[in-house]
């Protein structure tokens, strides 16, 4: 029988860096059995003296840590190490490295990333663009996009627009159905926005589909959920990617994050980056 974990994960932030680092780590071990406990804004010893002890008094607790103001870093690595809890610093040493390659002091500020500077006021921007133009919503603003996405309906389109929209890309997306126009000058050979299509397995489409219509107990016509129709919803998508020359994702096996990774090399390609 595998052993559980207790995984702490302390950061002097928000948390984010280290979660998504957390989940790249765990992805890489199929019987890795945990529990996840998050610490947010740990910033005194104080704070970090009442996890440690709360982690010493239970069975195989692991802490990971995102601090990077050095005398906190090296207290909670001091304090771990006195209670026999294996302790790991994600930035650590990535932060001393860049200090040396780099010949400049480090700031150790917690929260840097999330400074209001300009980068961040472009994706607060974009956020609030791809949110108001969902699913075919206002497309006389479609030459303000960055990027377009097409594609019928369960291909991922708004969860994708909104990863990319966090990245600051000003993202829209339209729905490939009867009562949907696309707007005439997408098609045109001079258009300077990014148009991506996204299609999918007909089979696993028709999944997604009935799996929705039972949750949210819609009514949608016969054909939403039928194979057949879906095969050529599916493949008319296709033609039409192929005869506007718009570059297409088949998102099947894909998740949002590997499907906005793909768009961005493509619009980087795009734009001679």
């Amino acid at each position: 029988m595998t052993e559980k974990y207790n995984v702490y994960l302390i950061s002097d932030s928000t948390g984010e860096t280290l979660d998504r680092i957390f989940l790249s780590l765990k992805s890489q071990f199929a019987n890795f059995d945990y529990d996840k406990k998050e610490f947010v804004f740990v910033r005194t010893e104080q704070q970090i003296d009442k996890i440690i002890s709360e982690g010493a008094s239970i069975k195989n607790c692991i802490i990971l840590y995102t601090i990077v103001e050095t005398r906190l870093a090296k207290y909670i690595s001091k304090k771990s190490e006195e209670k026999n809890i294996p302790c790991f610093g994600i930035l650590g040493n990535l932060i001393l490295t860049f200090s040396k390659l780099l010949n400049q002091k480090a700031s150790h500020k917690p929260s840097a990333q999330h400074v209001l500077d300009e980068d961040y006021y472009k994706r607060i921007e974009a956020i609030q663009f791809t949110m108001s133009h969902d699913d075919g919503k206002k497309t006389e603003d479609i030459i303000k996009s960055d990027i377009i996405l097409l594609g019928v309906s369960r291909t991922g389109k708004t969860p994708t627009s909104i990863y990319l929209a966090n990245r600051g890309f000003k993202t829209m997306n339209i729905p490939l159905v009867e009562k949907q126009n696309i707007p005439e000058n997408i098609k045109t050979k001079n258009f300077k926005s990014c148009v991506i299509g996204l299609y999918a397995d007909p089979q696993r489409l028709s999944d997604i589909r009935r799996n929705r219509v039972n949750i949210m107990n819609e009514t949608k016509i016969p054909t939403y959920t039928d194979l057949e129709s879906i095969k050529k919803e599916v493949e008319e998508s296709k033609k039409l990617f192929k005869k506007y020359s718009w570059p297409s994702i088949d998102v099947t096996r894909k998740s949002i994050e590997e499907t906005a990774a793909s768009i961005i090399k493509i619009y980087d390609i795009s734009k001679g980056k």
